[in-house]
């Protein structure tokens, strides 16, 4: 969930060869003719590269691998695609695919295009507008509950993505799936031990008080400030990004995600949110989705602790990687802060049920 900035020059990115066959590509799908000028990178999470540059009279978005890929990089990039295809005509806010790239011969990764998107990632600080403006914050917290049921709602059958995931068992997989995550980087030499507390009562909560049923829906997976966009002009949704984690699950955890990563005072955050520009209260996202959704807040809580658990754990792993060398120990010395904060937070809240 962290926000970087890309530091490498475009053209460490892209060079004149990588240019050439680009541009022969885009020839070849039939997309505007032209040099590639204003080639920038953007600001964006610490995996994948996004590249932002014109041709032709026209803008693109450009979203690749990391240089040196993982395994599944890939599969990633052409999930990614296949989400927003699949979402093309709904109402949910999100870039619009231009076209994708499953030849590797072209920029050696699979990569696809986007529309750019008018509006700002407000993690990465408010416009002097929105800072001081406690009301309009206080609308781009419902704004992003309103995009998360939207989603929510899409037919994702009727939609070609059923495949996305296993609804079946979802809820029933997660605890003990996310504790043999944390047990796997073990395998690190460099890790030694879990330097979270123990998760093992929030695993046996996880599985005592599972909710009895959910109605499947599209799950983006890792909803929070940093993943949307806002219009520059109001606190509306520009556009949800990053689906690299969007599968077929239960849409509550989603919200439970937001709630748990939405910036609080006092709370430490990798959001470049002062103190002084509060944000939504829980109470009030809490009502606003009761309203717009037909799904039963019931059982919240459990998705609460469920969100603080999975994404702690996911944090640790930045930081376990970091100690094995393989990340960079100043992101996974802050990384493991927070998913410290958020294991304490999730032991807090069961012991309060």
């Amino acid at each position: 969930m962290s926000v970087s900035s890309l530091t490498q020059q475009p053209n460490a990115l892209l060079n004149a060869a990588d240019l050439a066959r680009l541009s022969g590509w885009m020839d070849r799908r039939g997309l505007p003719a032209g040099t590639i000028e204003d080639l920038r990178p953007l600001a964006g999470g610490t995996q994948n590269i996004m590249l932002s540059f014109s041709r032709g009279g026209s803008h693109y978005v450009l979203r690749r691998p990391p240089l040196n890929k993982r395994a599944q990089s890939d599969q990633t990039m052409l999930r990614e695609a296949r989400i927003l295809e699949g979402l093309e005509g709904t109402t949910v806010p999100h870039a619009r695919l231009i076209a994708h790239c499953e030849d590797l011969g072209v920029l050696g990764a699979v990569f696809y295009l986007m529309e750019p998107i008018d509006g700002f990632n407000a993690a990465n600080g408010l416009p002097r507008r929105h800072s001081e403006d406690q009301a309009l914050r206080h609308r781009m917290g419902l704004g992003m509950v309103d995009a998360l049921v939207t989603l929510g709602e899409v037919d994702y059958q009727r939609r070609g993505l059923a495949d996305l995931g296993h609804a079946e068992g979802f809820l029933e997989r997660q605890a003990r799936r996310w504790q043999s995550e944390l047990e796997s980087y073990l395998s690190l030499p460099g890790y030694g031990k879990i330097a979270v507390p123990d998760v093992r009562p929030i695993t046996q909560y996880l599985e005592d008080e599972l909710p009895p049923t959910f109605r499947p829906g599209l799950l983006h997976g890792d909803y929070h400030l940093a993943n949307v966009m806002f219009a520059p002009d109001s606190a509306r949704v520009a556009a949800i990004v990053d689906w690299e984690m969007c599968t077929v699950g239960d849409p509550l955890l989603d919200f439970g995600w937001l709630l748990e990563t939405m910036p609080r005072p006092g709370i430490p955050t990798m959001f470049k949110i002062r103190p002084t520009e509060t944000m939504t209260p829980d109470d009030a996202m809490i009502a606003h989705y009761a309203e717009r959704s037909s799904r039963s807040l019931e059982h919240l809580d459990w998705y609460r602790v469920l969100s603080c658990y999975k994404l702690g754990i996911i944090l640790e792993g930045t930081h376990a990687r970091a100690c094995d060398g393989k990340a960079p120990k100043t992101v996974g010395d802050a990384l493991h802060t927070m998913a410290t904060t958020l294991i304490e937070r999730a032991l807090a809240k069961i012991s309060d049920s």
